[in-house]
This record gives C-alpha cells, sequence and structure tokens, in this order.
C-alpha cells in the first residue's frame, strides 16, 4: 500500500495531486522548472464520508476518486510526507473545487 493511500480525507475534505505542467514545448525545447506555470488541475485521490446535516444524515460530496478538478488559484493544506517528495497533494474542502473537468 504506497503512503498516500494511508491518508484518509475526514468530513468532506477532498485529497488532489496537483498536475504538473509540460516541461517540454511541442518542438522539444526543454523549459526550466522556474520557468513552468503551476496548473490549477488535478486528480482526485481520496475523498471524505461527507459531512453531516443536522438531522444526523451523511451527505456524501460529489466527487470520486480518479476525477479530474479545476482548484483555485489559493488555498487548499499542502500535504508534506517523506514517501511523496516527488508529488504535490493539497487537501480541500469539497466546496472550495471549482469544477470537474470532463
Amino acid at each position: 500500500m504506497s503512503a498516500i493511500k494511508r491518508v484518509i480525507p475526514l468530513l468532506d475534505r477532498v485529497l488532489v495531486e496537483r498536475i504538473k505542467a509540460e516541461t517540454k514545448t511541442a518542438t522539444g525545447i526543454l523549459l526550466p522548472e522556474k520557468a513552468v506555470e503551476k496548473l490549477n488541475e488535478g486528480v482526485v485521490v481520496a475523498v471524505g464520508p461527507g459531512n453531516v446535516s443536522k438531522d444526523g444524515n451523511t451527505v456524501p460530496t460529489g466527487l470520486a476518486e480518479g476525477d479530474r478538478v479545476l482548484l483555485p488559484s489559493y488555498g487548499g493544506s499542502p500535504i508534506k510526507l517523506e514517501a511523496f517528495k516527488d508529488k504535490e497533494y493539497l487537501l480541500y474542502r469539497a466546496e472550495e473545487i471549482l469544477a470537474k473537468l470532463q
């Protein structure tokens, strides 16, 4: 089991892996990391069970593992663990996610 699969979001939280931008142009030119913008796209890795309503029922989130989502420019809590330094994971509330991409 990978280390990231051990992170289980609570309530309506969603764990997202940010998609890295291409470091190579269509013509094959390599771009330095500082010149590459961060994309505001990500892939949902894990989803919490949902919020609890006033009457005690669980309201599930509208996202599922594997969904491509549009992320806000700011926000999200970065998840930093020794096991996955090369990837960027963020924890968002479901209501902060801007859109689901088809």
